[in-house]
């Protein structure tokens, strides 16, 4: 597939950097705009889980304190308080939903959802209390404990939600709740999508604006309130810039040729693609829709490790990580004393490089050059027998020891454990930027770059000197983002050892 496109230039040392796709120029008004919505949103299904999750532990808490003010330290505890605390919560859960507490509509109410969380609470009582009418616990629980449980969960509660009201009411104002869309694709079927969408009730749809490669002869500048901001290859850097969401489609599904283009294109960014249908004549099985609200739409790409995939991949990242770290410590400790014996710098090298979305980020490694020959740019490409690498950073490099401190960079957030590897911003091969040598090389960020990848213990990994080899990189790479889950990262970190002692590629 074909992504956005770059002049080919070549790279001297005497020369400016050429232009990279996060400069492509946008016009004033885009640029404005993307601006205002830089700060990244937030998903609601995350939202949702997270305000129950900690529903959950302020009821277990407020039970644990009522328990240590009427019967004593906990270590005295029976079997029947843990038992009853953990109905509660399921009990509290199964009535907030049923009342629609879980819900982001409800989160902007401070008296709408109080009212629901309370009403969820006072009903779990309601239940212990027929629960003691009918059957006989032999005083297995004390009813001080259920009374202060009560006083306590309800004010812990009501404390709680009043804070999530004020936060939700912020991030609204910020247009930080919900998804941040653009439509692409102008005039009446557009405006018809955008009519439709405010409409639509609860909507989370925050529509940023219009882009469309039509002229304003054929596509209005202005549509439905919204401004056409501009073409296609433009949008590319505003959804970067704006971290946009959602991409609407609203051309014809029968406009097949148009919509594959788009789609060359706009793949490379890591968001969710939809086809609007309700204008269309063509009609699909039920099974082939999404709904946004009541508007049918037609999934051509969904947004990679999302949502609760993403704080999974998150949590690994983190604890792997710091074990990773924890383990590796002697060696790092020895690679830097054997560096600074070996030859005069500094200890660590750092590197501008291309990391998720695109967004150019710093990553740490072990010097392996001589220092007065760093070559922070990449504008020359390590080679077999390299007069600039050292004895220390020649084994370091061949052993990927280098790559060691970017662990830090994991636990920072910059960096996964597992993921495409992160390249030099203006990497090259025979003089042609890597961007340029594959078509829909920037779609491999549309996840965090990780500091070891499905192509790395495949066995490319080193020197990138034919554009053959590169093309095998991002076709793993792209593998690997399709396919992604927990259990696919643990099987690359548990191989990359072995990969290791291939060493033919890196030097």
């Amino acid at each position: 597939m074909s992504g956005f496109k770059m002049a080919r230039l070549e790279i001297r040392q005497d020369e400016p950097k050429p232009l990279t796709p996060r400069q492509t120029r946008l016009n004033e008004q885009a640029r404005e705009i993307a601006q205002q919505f830089t700060a990244a949103s937030i998903s609601q299904t995350l939202l949702v889980g997270a305000v129950r999750l900690i529903d959950a532990a302020l009821v277990l808490a407020s039970a644990a304190i009522a328990y240590a003010v009427t019967l004593g330290p906990l270590s005295g505890l029976s079997w029947a308080y843990p038992l009853a605390a953990g109905l509660g919560v399921l009990l509290l859960l199964i009535f907030a939903q049923a009342a629609d507490a879980y819900h982001v509509v409800a989160f902007r109410s401070v008296g709408g959802q109080l009212g629901r969380i309370l009403g969820a609470w006072t009903l779990v009582f309601a239940g212990f209390g027929a629960l003691g009418a009918f059957l006989d616990f032999g005083g297995a629980i004390d009813r001080r404990w259920l009374g202060y449980w009560f006083v306590f969960g309800a004010a812990v509660l009501l404390v709680a939600h009043v804070w999530l009201a004020v936060l939700v009411k912020r991030w609204a104002v910020q247009g930080r709740l919900g998804r941040k869309a653009v439509i692409v694709g102008g005039g009446e079927p557009a405006a018809e999508l955008i009519r439709a969408l405010e409409a639509t009730p609860g909507n989370d749809v925050h529509i940023c604006g219009v882009f469309d490669d039509r002229s304003n002869d054929r596509s209005p500048a202005i549509v439905a309130g919204y401004p056409k901001l501009g073409n296609i290859a433009e949008l590319v850097e505003f959804g970067r810039l704006a971290h946009i969401d959602l991409l609407i489609v609203t051309i014809p599904v029968t406009a097949r040729g148009r919509v594959t283009e788009i789609l060359k294109t706009l793949w490379v960014l890591p968001v969710d693609i939809r086809l609007s249908a309700h204008t269309d004549k063509l009609r699909f099985r039920p099974r082939s829709y999404s709904y946004l609200g009541s508007i049918p739409m037609v999934e051509l790409a969904e947004k990679p490790i999302a949502n609760w995939d993403y704080v999974a991949k998150r949590t690994f990242d983190l604890v792997v990580g710091s074990l990773c770290i924890l383990l590796t410590a002697p060696l790092m400790i020895a690679t830097a004393v054997a560096i600074k014996l070996d030859s005069p710098g500094p200890v660590f090298f750092r590197q501008k490089r291309y990391g998720f979305n695109n967004e150019v980020i710093e990553i740490f490694k072990f010097r392996s050059l001589r220092h007065e020959m760093a070559d922070p740019e990449a504008k020359t490409v390590v080679t077999r027998n390299d007069s600039r690498v050292t004895r220390v950073g020649r084994f370091i490099r061949r052993t990927s020891i280098d790559e060691l401190p970017q662990l830090f960079n994991v636990i920072k957030g910059e960096l996964a454990l597992v993921g495409p590897r992160p390249h030099a911003v203006n990497a090259h091969t025979s003089d042609t930027l890597w961007n340029d040598v594959v078509d829909g090389y920037f779609a491999r960020h549309r996840v965090k770059p990780g500091v070891t990848g499905w192509a790395q213990i495949n066995g490319w990994r080193g020197e990138v000197d034919t554009p053959e080899k590169l093309k095998k990189r991002v076709d793993h790479d792209l593998y690997y983002i399709e396919n992604w889950s927990i259990l696919f990262d643990l099987t690359i970190l548990l191989k990359t050892p072995i990969s290791l002692a291939k060493t033919d590629n890196a030097y």
